[in-house]
């Protein structure tokens, strides 16, 4: 099996969406979902990619790029159309591709034109549902699926959000891999659990008892069931992610970062 066809958003993007329109290092394309049609995207490893930095299932000046065609071609197409289609960013990202070309040609600019082309998507009125699948980490997450109205998660060993990889945690904080588990048993920012990062209001759904790698029949219909709920719900809410500060969650485990929030808001509007 190649290596496009062994990482994990490859094979959910197959499961749910069939046949790619597009070429690595980005997949896009259409299929039913929920009695209507959605706009799958995922990430996929380019092992003839030029840049050697972006092999992988990784973001880079190229994914950047990429990612935003896909899904500004959808905002365009459904402009005069009476209903936005949903967009389903399928999420196993393990970094964005930082290298000294990358950085030279503007790495920054390409993945800040995915998150604005997501970001103008949701608020276009496009449902945006960022499936985790696999690992979802650092600026390839901000790129590829933060900007959803709704996220959802596999609850599954190998699926984590976080800003960096246990071990470069480890080497930054001069602590051991061990120790940093410890911490995160208690500081919940710190733990790289999907369950725990639940507990921070920014996962809609954690969905359980799916087999990561090799899911059957019933387990992928079980996660397209779980999408068109997330797009209904999406369709109901706000356009903004207020949501994810709202929760019972959030209120309890993010209690300082609303704070703040509110005296910003409270001195912004005071000048």
């Amino acid at each position: 099996m190649s290596d496009t066809f062994s990482s994990r958003g490859a094979r959910w993007f197959h499961a749910l969406a069939g046949e790619p329109s597009g070429k690595p290092p980005v997949w896009s394309g259409d299929a039913s979902l929920g009695g209507e049609t959605a706009r799958f995207i995922a990430v996929v490893p380019d092992p003839a990619n030029r840049f050697p930095r972006a092999t992988d299932n990784v973001v880079g000046l190229e994914q950047g790029w990429q990612l935003a065609r896909a899904v500004r071609e959808a905002i365009e197409q459904d402009a005069a159309a009476g209903a936005r289609r949903p967009i389903v960013a399928i999420v196993d990202v393990k970094s964005q591709a930082y290298g000294y070309r990358e950085e030279m040609l503007g790495i920054h600019l390409a993945c800040a034109a995915a998150v604005d082309a997501y970001a103008c998507a949701r608020e276009a009125g496009h449902p945006v549902i960022a499936l985790i699948v696999g690992p979802a980490m650092s600026g390839a997450f901000l790129a590829h699926g933060y900007q959803a109205n709704r996220i959802v998660a596999l609850d599954a060993p190998g699926t984590l959000v976080h800003a960096m990889g246990k071990e470069a945690a480890a080497r930054v904080t001069r602590r051991t891999v061990e120790e940093l588990d410890a911490l995160g048993e208690t500081i919940v920012p710190m733990s790289y659990s999907m369950a725990s990062f639940a507990k921070l209001g920014l996962l809609d759904r954690l969905i359980e008892g799916v087999d990561a790698d090799a899911p059957d029949a019933s387990q992928i219909e079980h996660v397209r069931e779980v999408l068109a709920e997330q797009i209904r719900s999406a369709r109901d809410g706000e356009r903004t992610l207020a949501h994810r500060l709202e929760s019972v969650a959030a209120r309890t485990n993010r209690a300082a970062s609303i704070e703040v929030r509110r005296r910003l808001a409270e001195q912004w509007d005071a000048v």
